[in-house]
């Protein structure tokens, strides 16, 4: 919000060299309460300087010049200044005058070195003035700064450019462009500088809660879509299994002939060598089996799916029933056996009765030659 350069009394104060933005306010302060006719704490007041620069230009107006109403309508704007403050930040040269005509009187900004101003002058226009009349005023105006190299007449009030940042504030007037840094815009602004203060922290911490906010709907959009994506995905899905379902009868005959095809496979490729198992487990002239066992009967496995084409019962009968679990024990040494495996199978009478079962080791036997 610009306000009425009529209402405000300014001054170019000096800053010390090497001076620090706190030491400069310091200095500035001081410098007010010296110069002004009434305490701080009864001005809206502030100041206009860059590091470096060996003055600072301020002003103030006496509280009381404005009312309730006013003020109470300051409290959202971003800046609070004089609208000659807004052209601070406008890039000059040496002895340069800025003039803004408006309604009610000219103002003249004027520069004796590019950094900070060195003068503010406001003229009021005569109730009825005329355009020679205005021109008189700007040529007074003029006279009084001492003479200017560059003279800019500015033909609209300077106005806020739209800004996203929060870097500076960017006024226009015309093509004549003012960018104010938010760090020296901040004393630009004439508000109380506690209650200033207390508002850019409110500031802050609501950009920090909007800013939480946004996150909040960003996370529930993410949340949303992914909830989304879920349920697309178990649609899917369900389609997939209604598919594999539909294909379950087509897979079961597919593994069918093939587990038929293993079976024809294997009676081609794994032969059935019951000659060539009994004469492994009783040797060519039965003299692996000990004289006092007796074999009752020989079964072979070949249609056992769980035994294969590779085992052979023995059932024996002996009236030394030691001898067949050592006869089960040779018969584990042999190269051929992968397994064998002794069950009593009855005693009495003083004989013994039992069962071995001997497992081959897939294709290690060989077709007896005619």
């Amino acid at each position: 919000m610009l306000l009425p350069d009529g209402l405000f009394f300014n001054r170019a104060v000096p800053i010390s060299a090497g001076a620090t933005p706190q030491e400069a306010a310091t200095q500035v302060e001081l410098a007010l309460e010296s110069i002004a006719p009434f305490p701080l704490s009864q001005m809206f007041y502030g100041w206009y300087w860059v590091p470096g620069a060996d003055h600072a230009f301020v002003y103030a107006a006496y509280r009381r010049r404005f009312t309730t109403d006013q003020t109470a309508s300051w409290g959202q704007a971003e800046l609070v200044a004089p609208a000659s403050a807004a052209l601070f930040g406008g890039a000059v040269g040496p002895a340069t005058t800025l003039l803004l005509a408006g309604a009610e009187g000219l103002t003249a900004v004027h520069w004796e070195t590019p950094q900070v101003p060195s003068q503010v002058v406001y003229r009021p226009y005569a109730p009825e003035a005329t355009e020679e009349d205005r021109a008189a005023v700007r040529e007074e105006v003029l006279r009084s700064l001492g003479g200017s190299k560059t003279v800019v007449d500015l033909l609209v009030p300077p106005v806020a450019d739209p800004s996203y940042s929060d870097k500076e504030i960017t006024f226009r007037s015309g093509d004549f462009v003012s960018r104010l840094p938010s760090s020296v815009a901040s004393a630009l602004d004439v508000r109380d500088k506690g209650e200033l203060e207390a508002l850019r922290a409110a500031r802050k911490r609501d950009v920090a809660f909007w800013r939480v906010a946004l996150g909040c709907v960003a996370a529930l959009f993410l949340l949303g879509v992914g909830e989304l994506a879920l349920i697309g995905g178990h649609a899917w899905q369900q389609v997939r299994v209604a598919e594999v379902n539909g294909r379950a009868p087509a897979v079961r005959k597919i593994e069918e002939a093939q587990d038929l095809a293993a079976t024809v496979q294997g009676l081609v490729t794994k032969r059935f060598l019951p000659l060539e198992m009994i004469t492994a487990v009783l040797g060519v002239n039965a003299e692996r089996k000990p004289s006092d066992v007796v074999i009752t009967r020989i079964q072979s496995s070949a249609g056992d799916a769980a035994r294969g084409a590779f085992t052979i019962v023995l059932e024996l009968e002996t009236t030394n029933p030691a001898q067949v679990p050592a006869y089960g024990n040779e018969l584990k040494k042999l190269p051929e056996c992968e397994d064998v495996h002794v069950e009593v199978q009855q005693s009495q009478g003083g004989r013994s009765r039992f069962r071995v079962l001997v497992t081959f080791k897939p294709g290690i036997l060989k077709p007896n030659s005619a």
